[in-house]
């Protein structure tokens, strides 16, 4: 039985690379007809907002990325001290008195000696009398697991065969001095309480996998039940502003420009791999899905292709997907228009300024001739679908000239822009009126 989790901290909205993350979890479930949970590491009640557990799972909706359940280990404490009691009494977790200070200048000597930082198990020297004596003084003690003295080795289905000295690592903290887990001991716990089969999460926390490997074993787990795989991070490509700060953003601001949730989803899902970027459904994508195909290597996150993506998307979707989006008397004839010129949804505002409203066309240099002929030839209105290919090929004939030459002063004129939607589609909804006024205006 296929079971992942995705765990996040509601410190923050959620980002792109956390949505990576999320989906690929998500993916591997959906391939094999598993479950995906959603786990709050919401213990850190300093960090933690309800808001954001709030947008959180609103975020992953939209992405279509709806979990199976939902959990919050601030209601998992209980389960979290049975666990602390048993190791407690098998000898593997110990107190530790020393204050942050303390430990922050044994780490600084033994830098400065050229040593690893590595925490010297100095209170597995404490005796009782001395323990006693730091709690009558009001200390009280965080605890540390004891790591076993080997070398933790395992298969990483992505960045493959790991092995970690348990001596070259401290002992982590997994109780702080208020009783509280720190995350790294509730994960354990939780996966192997939920019967967590793979651990899909960033490359951050590569090395912990060892230590974690260590405490399922502590715990009674077979640590050869749990499949780790650590995701690299996501870099920007740096090819425009945009894209430059677009890895480290949230989803809420990508949809807040315009991007759909389908060609987020289709993006992040390919990144890493050597399978095409195509809009895809979800559910095709579960399909095409393997672990082993998502590369050990850094990830560029290209805006381009987001963008690409962005664009199939929305030249596919109906009036009615978008209506409540658009600018306010945007009808279905100019979605229809414009639909297929849009990297961004947002980017219909402009075009309905176009259409509806006022703009003021560059002066086109060389341009009085073409544009005074254009207004003359003008046809009355009502105007037929194919006006502006008439009122092309009439100037054409007119000037003695290739209609290709004519449409871009024509469309600068018209619209302000270089490119953009079909002029045949978007000349009625600009109107008789409109035109002909931008082409005075063009002309002088």
């Amino acid at each position: 039985m296929i079971r992942v989790r995705f765990a996040c901290s509601p410190a923050g909205h959620l980002s792109i690379a956390a949505a990576r993350v999320a989906l690929l979890n998500l993916l591997l479930a959906r391939r094999h007809g598993g479950d995906f949970l959603l786990r709050f590491d919401d213990v850190d009640t300093e960090h933690s907002r309800p808001e954001y557990a709030e947008a959180i799972p609103h975020d992953l909706h939209w992405l279509g990325l709806a979990p199976d359940a939902v959990l919050r280990q601030s209601e998992r404490g209980t389960l979290y001290a049975e666990a602390a009691e048993r190791l407690k009494r098998a000898g593997r977790l110990y107190p530790c008195f020393e204050s942050e200070e303390e430990l922050r200048a044994k780490r600084d000597f033994r830098l400065k000696r050229g040593q690893p930082a590595v925490y010297d198990r100095a209170m597995l020297r404490l005796t009782e009398a001395q323990r006693t004596a730091a709690e009558a003084g009001g200390k009280r003690p965080h605890w540390r697991f004891r790591l076993s003295d080997t070398a933790m080795q395992w298969h990483d289905a992505v960045l493959g065969r790991r092995s970690v000295k348990l001596q070259s690592v401290s002992d982590p903290i997994v109780l702080r001095a208020d009783g509280t887990p720190t995350r790294v001991f509730s994960s354990v716990i939780d996966d192997l309480d939920l019967a967590i089969s793979h651990v899909i999460r960033g490359d951050q926390h590569a090395t912990s996998a060892a230590v974690q490997l260590d405490m399922v074993a502590a715990l009674g787990g077979d640590p050869g039940r749990i499949t780790f795989a650590h995701i690299p991070a996501l870099t920007d490509d740096g090819s425009s502003r945009w894209s430059r700060r677009v890895a480290g953003r949230s989803v809420r601001s990508l949809r807040g420009d315009g991007i759909e949730p389908a060609a987020l989803v289709a993006c992040l899902a390919r990144l890493g791999t050597r399978l095409p970027l195509e809009a895809l459904p979800l559910d095709i994508l579960a399909q095409e899905f393997e672990l082993s195909g998502l590369s050990p290597q850094a990830v560029p996150f290209a805006a381009a292709d987001l963008l690409a993506l962005n664009r199939a998307v929305l030249g596919r979707l109906d009036y009615p997907a978008v209506a409540d989006r658009l600018p306010r008397g945007a009808t279905e004839a100019f979605w229809l228009a414009v639909r297929g010129s849009l990297d961004l949804l947002n980017e219909a505002r402009g075009w309905w300024d176009v259409v509806a409203g006022t703009i003021v066309p560059p002066v086109i240099e060389g341009g009085r001739e073409i544009l005074t002929a254009a207004l003359r030839l003008l046809p009355p209105e009502p105007w037929s679908g194919t006006v502006c290919s008439d009122w092309l090929g009439s100037l054409a004939e007119a000037l003695g000239r290739d209609a290709g030459e004519l449409t871009l002063p024509l469309r600068l004129a018209l619209t302000g822009e270089e490119g953009g939607p079909d002029l045949d589609r978007l000349l009625p909804l600009i109107g008789r009126t409109r035109a002909a006024n931008r082409l005075q205006i063009a002309a002088a």
